[in-house]
């Protein structure tokens, strides 16, 4: 009876661990998924293999098409059996769910105003969305009912950007980790669950303002520089690094920020941080952390004007080393640079499309998506610039703008209220 009770008790603490991990455990890694923005590690790396390393003239087949999904540039996130995107129609913001095997519609969650720009966060039984005007909303993935939402403006003292909130949220073991943008507030951290605030990271009044301030266009990434868990995004003022324990601002650093939008989600890896951005007065730079007792601090690797290189909204792809990214303000010239140096890999110009490129990998091949709707191929290698296909994308409504996706064999198209999704698994 003592033997059976002890073993009782044993499944129950071993139970209501595996409870608590699943709590505090985004569900980013099952095979097939595109849970959130820029990927299952947020880094615009897919899991995918077995995929064509070399595309038709016409381009690979298109599994199937839908439309509905309103105005906006939200790209798309995938798990499961299940679609999820933001979109816009008569001023009213929206999620959508989709079916993933054939584009039908499943529910729409109604919440903020205006096109939105982010991608919703898969989370276990949840999806998590910022609307154009900054409000949060926490959907529950079965049935679209919205279970708590705040306001960034409202709630949080933010301002809206130019062209809106366009962040993605981090799910963060038991939080949710967005960018107000306000000085008392700049970054936050609410309980998943409830949406009850947990921190709010206020900003030093003597912390540089360089940029246009308030919130950027970028999402928040998770870093382990110099063995301190902080989050690190690129705001109005530029890049931020928040202590996730102490939940104050760790450094900021400001020479990349410019005047007009921050946009470009920071790359992280070990005690390095790559942050770049647009416009004239943008550029790239690399920063090594280290921690003098309980202080961060931030040494320049390397520095590159916005001339010398850029990225505008595109986004950058850390592999092996290198880093791969369209150059230039809205354009997408294909540059590859050794990581740890800056020096050059390969620069070989325009390229196949036009204007500014969004690019995400899959399977030793870099996805570029130009705005002209071009769809290109590129090998993935610092060795030499390697074409592997192009074609004209099915859809061209507005700017082709919004990032790619690959997920289960097949590449996701977003175009306003068009979704194409292309079969590019080899046969």
């Amino acid at each position: 009876m003592l033997l059976f009770h002890f073993q009782s008790n044993s499944w129950l603490l071993i139970a209501t661990a595996v409870c608590a991990i699943a709590l505090q455990s985004p569900t980013y890694a099952d095979e097939g998924d595109w849970p959130r923005w820029r990927g299952p590690n947020g880094d615009g790396d897919s899991t995918e293999h077995d995929l064509l390393d070399a595309w038709p003239k016409e381009g690979p087949p298109i599994a199937w098409q839908t439309k509905g999904l309103g105005s906006g540039f939200s790209s798309v996130a995938v798990a499961g059996n299940q679609v999820f995107s933001l979109g816009e129609a008569d001023g009213q913001g929206f999620m959508i769910c989709l079916d993933r095997q054939n584009g039908t519609e499943i529910w729409r969650a109604a919440f903020g105003k205006r096109q939105p720009n982010g991608t919703p966060t898969i989370d276990h039984d949840r999806v998590y969305g910022i609307s154009r005007d900054g409000v949060l909303a926490c959907v529950a993935r079965d049935s679209g009912k919205i279970i708590w939402q705040v306001s960034f403006q409202d709630d949080f003292g933010g301002k809206e950007p130019t062209w809106g909130y366009s962040e993605s949220p981090l799910v963060d073991g038991s939080e949710v980790i967005a960018t107000p943008g306000s000085v008392e507030a700049h970054l936050i951290g609410l309980d998943k669950l409830t949406g009850d605030l947990r921190w709010e990271a206020a900003l030093d009044p003597s912390a540089p303002r360089k940029g246009h301030g308030g919130a950027g266009y970028a999402s928040p990434v998770i870093s382990h520089a110099a063995g301190v868990k902080q989050y690190i995004t690129l705001t109005g003022i530029g890049l931020v690094s928040i202590n996730a324990t102490t939940h104050k601002t760790a450094w900021i650093y400001d020479k990349i920020s410019n005047g007009t939008a921050n946009i470009p989600t920071p790359l992280v890896d070990g005690d390095y941080v790559l942050g770049s951005s647009g416009y004239g007065d943008g550029g790239t730079a690399l920063l090594k952390i280290s921690r003098d007792h309980d202080e961060l601090n931030w040494k320049e690797i390397y520095y590159f004007s916005a001339k010398e290189k850029q990225n505008h909204h595109g986004g950058m792809i850390l592999k092996d080393g290198h880093v791969f990214m369209g150059h230039g303000h809205n354009n997408g010239f294909p540059l590859c640079f050794d990581f740890l140096t800056g020096k050059d890999d390969w620069r070989p110009g325009r390229g196949p499309g036009r204007d500014s490129a969004a690019v995400a990998y899959a399977d030793g091949h870099l996805y570029f998506r130009y705005q002209d709707a071009t769809m290109a191929l590129v090998s993935c290698t610092s060795k030499k610039y390697e074409l592997k296909g192009q074609f004209p994308l099915a859809v061209h409504n507005r700017e082709s703008w919004p990032h790619p996706v690959i997920a289960g064999g097949m590449l996701f198209i977003r175009d306003q209220d068009d979704l194409v999704v292309y079969d590019v698994r080899k046969k």
